[in-house]
């Protein structure tokens, strides 16, 4: 597949903008006081899905031809990728499955798959090794596979995020954003050429599942790296071909951050934002504190990539905080 232009996302902001309305952009004075510069939150959590990649979701399956759609879509997901292709199937009629780990599942996301329509199934201890089941599964069962990430069509919608930014704050000086496949980062690298902006874009993933960080790192896709995050949003084993070539390009810079951390980014995000993050969509508050030195005074904006939390860990991370 071709890699998308910065021109795509341009073009998948008035498609979508049928569909999806522009998500917040909030000031957080609490949390500008204390990192020390001027923060705003993307508030991606607001999705109709409680994620960024019903973006893309919409995007690529509203672009598919119809008998595309109608010959069934298959993808893998730890959940909030499989809500975006079973939301944009229920919205333009077609059938999804979406394979999901069998192990450690966010038993949320796969409530909310399912109540979109999608036929979900279970397999292997991770993401990967269900992606990997998907791609046999698709072949066999005639299905189009969509990846969660090599995906020109994808990466194109979720950018949509970095233009809605830059329209409402084009004096943007640094955008921050979560990865794990890597969509949502090259997306606004995209935006924000496609804006002839000068704003950085910089990248956080978990510590413990460092895979993307060590491709981008070492410019490389045959890195071996553990994945222990408990955070699924992040949680991937392996870098992907089509975000990492463009990561490569345009990303400013790239930090890792411990999952600890990430854990006192979600409280300080429901005490001072009064916002529910998951994992993955805290991971850019964690990583302003890594990124301290470089923030002051500058318009800064973290990407709050997905509030899609089950209730008991939302509640076990919040009575961790308060106590200490």
């Amino acid at each position: 597949m071709q890699l998308p232009l910065p021109a795509d996302v341009h073009s998948a902001l008035d498609f979508i903008g049928d569909y999806l309305p522009p998500t917040p952009l909030i000031k957080c004075p609490a949390l500008s006081e204390y990192f020390g510069c001027d923060l705003s939150l993307k508030c991606e959590s607001f999705q109709p899905v409680g994620a960024f990649k019903v973006r893309g979701g919409v995007y690529l399956v509203g672009r598919l031809t119809e008998a595309q759609r109608s010959g069934g879509l298959i993808s893998a997901s730890t959940g909030n990728h499989g809500q975006s292709i079973a939301y944009a199937g229920r919205l333009f009629d077609a059938p999804v499955v979406i394979y999901t780990p069998a192990e450690g599942a966010n038993e949320a996301k796969l409530q909310a798959m399912r109540r979109l329509g999608a036929d979900v199934r279970q397999f292997g201890k991770d993401f990967d090794e269900a992606r990997e089941q998907v791609e046999e599964a698709a072949e066999k069962e005639g299905l189009r596979y969509i990846h969660s990430a090599n995906e020109p069509d994808l990466i194109a919608g979720v950018g949509t995020i970095g233009l809605e930014i830059l329209q409402e704050a084009p004096a943007t000086d640094l955008i921050v954003v979560p990865i794990g496949g890597g969509s949502g980062a090259a997306g606004i690298s995209l935006a924000v050429a496609a804006c002839e902006a000068t704003t950085e874009v910089i990248g956080v993933q978990s510590a413990q599942a460092p895979a993307a960080w060590h491709a981008w790192s070492e410019r490389r896709l045959d890195v071996e790296a553990g994945m222990t995050s408990v955070h699924e949003g992040l949680a991937t084993r392996v870098p992907f071909e089509m975000t990492m070539q463009i990561l490569w390009e345009r990303l400013t810079d790239f930090v890792l951050v411990q999952d600890t951390a990430i854990d006192d980014a979600v409280c300080r995000l429901a005490r001072d934002a009064h916002l529910v993050a998951e994992g993955a969509g805290a991971a850019s508050v964690a990583a302003l504190d890594v990124l301290r030195q470089r923030l002051a005074g500058r318009r800064v904006v973290a990407i709050v990539s997905g509030g899609n939390l089950p209730l008991e860990r939302y509640a076990g991370i919040l009575r961790q905080g308060l106590q200490d």
